[in-house]
């Protein structure tokens, strides 16, 4: 027997109705204004993943140092792209040097100083391959100028300033890390200046001001690479650089807001961003050690930082020298990335480029010389000079380091002329020395004077 239960829908329909106005009933009790609380809601489990996963502020690294050019910005460079800084031609701008490292964050410099390099560049890659034929060809339009130069009455906390005259686009210092430190720089060169064309109106090259860093070694020289920043620039003829900054300005005025928003503002300061070390010249010196194949894990894990690729030091923890050999191209390209992979490999596998200058000397037996009396070698032997820099002062320390004297004690250079006669030793005169030529040092009177004696070809001997 089978019982049938008919409901009609307007019955079914009124239940539902009622079920759910039940179900919701508690809701407005349960969240009410006085139980309502944000931080309950953030407190959640899946709340709490997805920030977990967030960097927190002091989890990020700070670089050691930081460099700020006191240059305002351009307001018409868009969001993503770098920032771009307009200088006049020969004016001089402050960048600050800051040391920004925690308590206990490299501890070997403290009580120390550090060099710096400041040095201008082509930021076109096109540029950067030709940059020794550019500036060449500035350098015979612009004789006896610099590209950049410091301002010494106006830095403050620098010491020992140097400018080297084969490198027209730097210039290096010293500066206490625990004293206000501000360098200021002149740039002299414009950007117009290495564009193909020279009609008018052409669109200048853009620059780059970079400031590498170097900690102090163990032998009193600054190898050890601890910091590099730069920023791009663009360089006008004086006052140039304010018609540009203004003329940007009203650009952005007359824009919509909408439009506005795909760029970047202006700031007041240029804050150099981190980038690779500058490559050094192309010479490598001859004291300069390769990596051994016998090398330990220790002396390994020195030459990377000796040759600045303190970065991969923990990469590279277990290996020897042996270990580093063996690496392809390709391996270190894929461990290293592109650029430090190649530079890596060829530190590691080539070979000393030829100095710019080889000279060989023999020093006579002194004559009236109390200070050169100790030194007696003997007259045959020559020494091999290689000169980095074409200058009288690179060839005079290297003499003082073959004579084993002070390199204080020398006073006047000459060179033996026709005649007989001496003539004052010179940047140009080293220039135009010919390579792999033989000359005699000698003294008188305890004046350390350099009487250089020329061999040409066919043993036959004629004095300058």
């Amino acid at each position: 027997m089978a019982w049938v239960l008919k409901i009609d829908d307007a019955t079914i329909e009124s239940g539902l109705v009622h079920d759910f106005d039940a179900s919701l009933s508690g809701i407005g009790q349960e969240l009410g204004a006085a139980a309502y609380s944000m931080s309950d809601v953030l407190a959640l489990p899946i709340f709490k993943q997805e920030d977990s996963s967030l960097p927190l502020e002091s989890e990020s690294k700070n670089p050691p140092f930081q460099y700020v050019l006191c240059a305002a910005t351009s307001p018409a460079v868009k969001l993503h792209d770098e920032t771009l800084t307009y200088l006049n031609q020969g004016q001089s701008y402050e960048v600050r040097m800051l040391d920004n490292r925690k308590p206990g964050e490299i501890p070997e410099l403290t009580n120390k100083m550090v060099k710096s390099t400041v040095r201008v560049v082509f930021h076109d890659r096109r540029l950067q391959y030709t940059e020794h034929q550019q500036l060449e060809g500035w350098k015979w339009n612009r004789p006896g100028d610099r590209l950049l130069d410091i301002d010494i009455p106006m830095s403050v906390g620098i010491v020992e300033p140097k400018t080297h005259p084969s490198q027209l686009n730097a210039a290096e210092f010293l500066w206490d890390l625990n004293k206000r430190a501000s360098v200021f720089v002149q740039v002299h060169c414009i950007s117009t200046e290495f564009t193909p064309r020279k009609h008018g109106g052409e669109k200048g090259v853009p620059f780059r001001i970079q400031i590498d860093t170097f900690a102090p070694g163990d032998a009193g020289d600054y190898a050890e690479h601890l910091h590099s920043a730069s920023c791009q620039i663009k360089v006008f003829k004086p006052k140039g650089a304010d018609r540009k900054q203004k003329t940007d300005r009203e650009k952005m005025e007359k824009r919509s807001a909408q439009e506005k928003e795909k760029y970047q503002p202006s700031y007041d300061t240029t804050i150099l961003s981190e980038c690779s070390p500058w490559p050094d010249s192309a010479y490598v010196a001859p004291n300069q050690a390769q990596l051994s194949p016998t090398a330990s894990i220790q002396d390994t894990q020195k030459w990377l930082l000796k040759n600045r690729f303190n970065s991969y030091t923990r990469v590279f923890t277990h290996f020897s020298g042996s270990d580093l050999l063996k690496l392809t191209r390709d391996d270190l390209v894929q461990i290293c990335g592109p650029a430090d992979g190649i530079r890596l490999f060829n530190a590691l596998k080539s070979k000393s480029v030829r100095p710019r200058l080889t000279v060989y000397v023999c020093q006579e037996s002194p004559q009236h010389s109390p200070l050169l009396e100790r030194h007696t070698p003997s007259e045959n032997v020559y020494h091999a000079l290689y000169l980095e820099e074409l200058t009288a002062a690179e060839l005079i320390r290297k003499m003082a380091s073959v004579c084993g004297l002070p390199l204080g004690t020398i006073n006047q250079v000459y060179r033996q002329g026709p005649t007989g006669i001496h003539i004052l030793l010179s940047d140009q005169m080293v220039y135009n020395l010919t390579d792999e030529s033989c000359f005699v040092i000698n003294t008188v009177k305890g004046e350390v004077l350099f009487f250089f004696l020329f061999f040409f070809e066919g043993q036959h001997q004629q004095h300058f």
